[in-house]
């Protein structure tokens, strides 16, 4: 149907050509909206998504001056391909970012705050509390390091890698087994950095808090740490939160150089 009606357009061939690509563009914007940190918030109107969408999508029609489509083209495969390509861009995104609130979580764990929980808009989920706060505060140092002109540099060059008419992805060269093991693995490990104060911290006053129950039974241990664990917690997040943003920028500046 959409090869019909772009068929119409065959006596126009710079307009049939920008047309033809900007429907794969669109719908490579579509998969990486769709997955990527912050554009993909649930809380965020589709209306405002897909107009944004449209706007990049005539940007980028200017900026890559398409050639018109090979013969025998097939545009459904190339929509479908173009949109899987955006979202393992979006997804690498996303992966990166989700290391900040792993380690949000686990903070939160360890405080003893497991049980309070809040539902999250973005997610549709109950979430932690320090996890939802180690979310928005990497969403604020994402976008002040300049995640937004890293995410479309890498979709730019996504161009080089993919050109919008080809019909086979180059996985090797975006998400092979050694990066994408990389990017997983660096979940835990980063996020356990991250953590790794309040963890040391409130894994010390339990050992001092073991200690004080055999030496002294009648003192109800139990009740003590549900007291002080948050309290330490918090006055640690307190102390270290500037060493902890530097620590957060520096990690999403590693990885500028993937975009």
């Amino acid at each position: 149907m959409l090869e019909n009606i772009l068929q119409l357009f065959k006596y126009f061939p710079e307009l049939n050509a920008s047309l033809g690509a900007g429907l794969l563009i669109f719908a490579r914007f579509m998969g990486f909206v769709i997955v990527a940190p912050i554009l993909s918030r649930k809380d965020v109107l589709m209306i405002a998504k897909l107009s944004f969408i449209l706007i990049l999508t005539i940007s980028f029609v200017g900026i890559l001056h398409p050639k018109a489509p090979p013969p025998g083209t097939s545009l459904f495969l190339s929509v479908i391909l173009n949109t899987v390509f955006g979202a393992l861009i979006g997804f690498i995104t996303s992966t990166i970012f989700v290391t900040i609130t792993a380690a949000g979580d686990m903070i939160n764990l360890q405080m003893g705050l497991s049980a309070s929980s809040i539902f999250d808009p973005m997610t549709k989920e109950q979430t932690s509390t320090v996890g939802l706060f180690f979310g928005f505060l990497g969403t604020v140092l994402f976008i002040n390091a300049g995640g937004f002109y890293w995410m479309f540099s890498a979709f730019e060059r996504g161009f080089t890698v993919f050109p919008l008419y080809n019909t086979v992805i180059p996985f090797d060269k975006i998400l092979n087994m050694n990066y994408l093991i990389l990017l997983t693995s660096n979940v835990l490990f980063i996020g356990l950095q991250l953590a790794a104060p309040v963890l040391i911290a409130t894994l010390s006053m339990d050992i001092i808090l073991g200690i004080i129950s055999k030496t002294a039974p009648q003192v109800n241990v139990f009740q003590l740490s549900f007291l002080f664990k948050p309290i330490l917690g918090v006055a640690i997040l307190i102390i270290i939160l500037p060493l902890l943003i530097n620590v957060i920028n520096e990690y999403f500046a590693s990885y500028s150089g993937i975009y």
